[in-house]
Parts: structure tokens; sequence; C-alpha cells
């Protein structure tokens, strides 16, 4: 998993309430058995113009100039809700996106973000849309910067917001570890653990 330190990159602004994984990537474009290639279903149903089709809509945000190149999604409430399909989260990973900041996310969804180095940063409504706003005055230089080691997003006018993040969760994009790997960190103890254990209870082993 790559690591996330600091980003500073174009913000898309979809402002949308209860965008549930389903509108991240319909059950439709799930077709493949890796996390390659799934970014083509992202927000299929969006933006293409009809179910199956690859004729992009102008309208959707992602299909815009400089839009196409954001690394960072603006959203509303609820963000990611619905299934717990891990797809939804390898579709924005794969098209580039490495940071979401929403009211709210869907508690599934957003432990999974962590999990596939995406930053969720959780902000009011009232900030979301004033980063929106400033973002849309000028997308290519308006730029908002995200600082996970000081837990702090810079808007484009150069307000700093802090957020707030678990240590774990902060732990694992920082070193860029999945939760087997920060389990693996751990790997002496455990060994140590079950050494003893085994001493004291041989038959629980059958190795």
């Amino acid at each position: 998993m790559e690591k996330f330190t600091t980003l500073d990159a174009i913000a898309a602004p979809l402002l949308r309430i209860n965008v549930d994984t389903d509108a991240i990537i319909p059950s439709r474009e799930m077709k493949r058995v890796s996390k390659l290639g799934l970014s083509e279903g992202l927000f299929a149903g969006w933006r293409y113009t009809a179910p199956g089709s690859r004729e992009e809509n102008p309208d959707f945000i992602l299909n815009q100039p400089p839009f196409r190149d954001a690394k960072i999604l603006l959203s509303g409430q609820n963000f990611g809700c619905g299934s717990s399909r891990e797809h939804a989260v390898w579709a924005l990973a794969e098209w580039g996106i490495r940071c979401i900041i929403a009211p709210s996310f869907g508690a599934i969804f957003q432990g999974n973000c962590v999990r596939n180095g995406i930053l969720p940063v959780v902000f009011d409504e009232t900030l979301v849309d004033s980063l929106a706003s400033q973002v849309r005055a000028d997308p290519a230089n308006n730029l908002i910067k995200v600082d996970l080691v000081r837990r702090i997003v810079t808007a484009p006018d150069g307000q700093e917001h802090g957020f707030e993040i678990s240590d774990g969760d902060r732990e694992m994009l920082l070193e860029g570890l999945d939760a087997i790997a920060l389990t693996l960190r751990h790997k002496q103890e455990i060994q140590a653990f079950r050494d003893a254990d085994r001493g004291r209870r041989p038959w629980v082993y059958l190795d």
C-alpha cells in the first residue's frame, strides 16, 4: 500500500449526499477477480450516458478538465453508505483518489479507505462547501493541501483546518501498512507468545 504523508492536489466537488457504494461502482461493473481495471467502472451510472456505455457524460465532474486529474474528492454527508463492497474503494484508488473530504462516511467504507491508502477526512458541511467554492473559482490552481503528519488541511485561501483521525488509522496510512502488515510488525512478540503457549499446552498444536 502506498504511504500517505502529504498531498497537494486538485479537488473535485461532488457535493451529493448519500453517495452509496453502488453509485461509486455499480454491481454490473464488478466483473474482475482482482483490484485492477475497476476504475473504468467508477461512477459508471453518472460518468457515462447509458448503462454499459462508455460514452462520457460531459456534465459529470470527473469528465471535465482539470478534474480528470483530481486526487481529492469533496462530497456530501454519508459518503460510501450502502453495501460493504470494497470494490468501491479499489475503484477510487485506481482512479487516483487519495483523500475524500465529507461531513460523514459509511462506517465500513471509511475503514476500507484507510486499509487501501485513501485518507477520509471529516469536516462539517459548511467547511466542505467553502472548500468547494474556492476550488471552483480556479480548479487548476486552487489546490487543497492535506498534511497527515500534522493532521491539517490547507484550503486554497491559505486557511488551515485540523482534522481528527485515530492513531491506529494514521499509522497505517503514514507507514503504508494494511491490517495484516500492521499485525506482522509484532511478529516477534506473537512468536514468543506462541512458543510459551506451546510449552504450557502442547496438545493444542498439531504442527
